[in-house]
């Protein structure tokens, strides 16, 4: 009798791709180039901490060094709101053996996919949107009051964050308004998100996580540039090109189809203003 396989606990997103499984070639360690192929064979769904802003996309795992339990920023499908939860909390809902000594902060990967945020971004535009891992997408915005939702389905200016890498790596999230998104504590000890501070202190700074396979993405990207290849406008992959969604401050990305329809309508409107300019001067020059 076969033995029954053990199901894999890793995270898996809507629409990913399963991976395929490459041999290692013997000799790989010996050969010039070896250690790019030991690069190249990294988990592409290993998390890593970006370098650069422009690596800040996809599956991302936010955290935040508070004391004593370190605080993940999740989002709660039920009651649509954003939620700040101990690490240390959900370790031991999830693990029997709570006396072992728990992982370094850096050394922490989301075990739910409510502490995942998908972010995306037109490509070369330095903010980002940050949309929930589960349940129906909703983009974290952030109001002229520094109140902080997740309660949008569709992304404007108030949707937009511009983060910003830290000399030690941690990373800060200023919105729209030039504010900084922080953790306040409020009545009865509870922590929330705010978006109103005017410097980064300890409260602004967070550790971020990212797939390993969005970072090579960025640097792919990165490198063509450098080679004078230039992409058109595009989409990342893991986002969603819904209808009726803005990018960039409110900025339409539209089809081809499209701007051929809004050229042909300037055009027949600018002919039809000056057929009623020619019918309005004969008629002007009748009466004189």
């Amino acid at each position: 009798m076969s033995e029954p396989k053990v199901k894999s606990s890793r995270l898996t997103f809507k629409g990913e791709q399963p991976k395929k499984k490459r041999k290692r070639e013997d000799g790989d360690q010996g050969r010039p180039g070896g250690s790019k192929r030991k690069e190249d064979d990294k988990d592409p769904e290993t998390w890593v901490l970006p370098e650069q802003p422009n690596e800040i996309r996809g599956p991302t795992f936010i955290v935040h060094p508070s004391d004593p339990s370190p605080i993940c920023v999740t989002y709660n499908s039920t009651s649509n709101r954003v939620v700040l939860s101990s690490l240390d909390k959900s370790r031991a809902d999830d693990s029997e053996d709570t006396a072992a000594e728990p992982p370094s902060l850096l050394q922490r990967t989301p075990t739910d996919v409510s502490q995942v945020w998908v972010i995306t971004r037109v490509a070369g535009s330095p903010t980002i949107n940050l949309r929930t891992g589960t349940g129906e997408g909703k983009f974290l915005s952030c109001d002229a009051h520094g109140l902080v939702a997740a309660d949008r389905d569709a992304r404007g200016p108030q949707e937009e964050w511009t983060p910003v890498i830290l000399p030690d790596g941690m990373v800060a999230f200023m919105n729209v308004y030039e504010k900084y998104l922080s953790v306040d504590e409020v009545a009865g000890g509870a922590l929330s998100l705010r978006g109103d501070s005017e410097e980064v202190g300890f409260r602004e700074r967070f550790w971020i996580k990212i797939q390993y396979k969005y970072q090579k993405e960025a640097h792919e990207e990165e490198k063509q540039k450098k080679d004078g290849i230039s992409d058109p406008l595009r989409i990342d992959e893991v986002s969603t090109n819904k209808i009726y969604q803005t990018w960039g401050m409110g900025r339409s990305v539209v089809s081809d189809q499209d701007k051929k329809d809004l050229k042909r309508a300037r055009k027949e409107g600018r002919l039809a203003e000056a057929m009623l300019d020619r019918r309005a001067k004969l008629k002007s020059d009748r009466f004189c």
